[in-house]
């Protein structure tokens, strides 16, 4: 059984897909199978209709908060994430994705936060890096050193649309790195935050 969404915290996660276009170091893929006691690797993506069906299944409108974070950067799904996020709107869940903020490339159009407007709540998008090249280095993205741009143009595009954004790093980057990182995200407009590194099980 694919766990397309699981339960974390006091919120229900979506888990779309598992395409990223990060490797990132410290990615948990990179220690674990999932999170908790929820595998994560899909066989398949999920339609809209079978993530709606689960979700309904699982009570979201009960949950009141879905977030869309699994094994994959969510918006290499984004036609079938903005289907699932207008349900879930339609019945007053709050929303928020976790997302490298390299949607505008993934999807080969401009402005793709324009599509998220009145349907996600908040984007947390992973900043972790604060220059082009040290992101390179860390999160090593398929389109090379333009990602880092391409990121921030992608939070700057969703603070002018008034979608609540935030950016974070994890903690191992080292707090001289976290300060520089807190100023790009202020350069933007975005909240800031440090989050724990989740780290392999033995």
């Amino acid at each position: 059984m694919q766990n397309i969404v699981y339960g974390y915290g006091d919120a229900l996660y979506i888990n779309l897909t598992n395409r990223c276009s990060n490797a990132c170091v410290f990615c948990i893929r990179n220690f674990r199978d999932g999170v908790s006691d929820d595998p994560l690797w899909l066989d398949r993506e999920p339609t809209a209709e079978e993530v709606i069906a689960e979700l309904e299944r699982r009570g979201a409108d009960k949950t009141g908060k879905v977030v869309f974070c699994g094994f994959g950067e969510p918006t290499c799904a984004l036609g079938v994430l903005t289907e699932v996020a207008a349900y879930l709107k339609s019945r007053g869940v709050m929303t928020r994705i976790n997302t490298n903020g390299q949607s505008d490339l993934i999807n080969g159009e401009a402005h793709t936060a324009r599509r998220l407007k009145g349907l996600i709540d908040t984007v947390n998008v992973s900043l972790n890096a604060s220059t082009a090249e040290k992101y390179d280095d860390i999160c090593r993205s398929v389109y090379g050193k333009k990602a880092f741009d391409a990121m921030l143009d992608f939070a700057r595009d969703c603070v002018s649309e008034g979608i609540d954004t935030v950016m974070s790093v994890v903690d191992c980057i080292g707090e001289k790195e976290i300060e520089a990182c807190r100023k790009v995200a202020e350069s933007v407009g975005a909240r800031f935050r440090v989050r724990v590194m989740v780290e392999g099980e033995n």
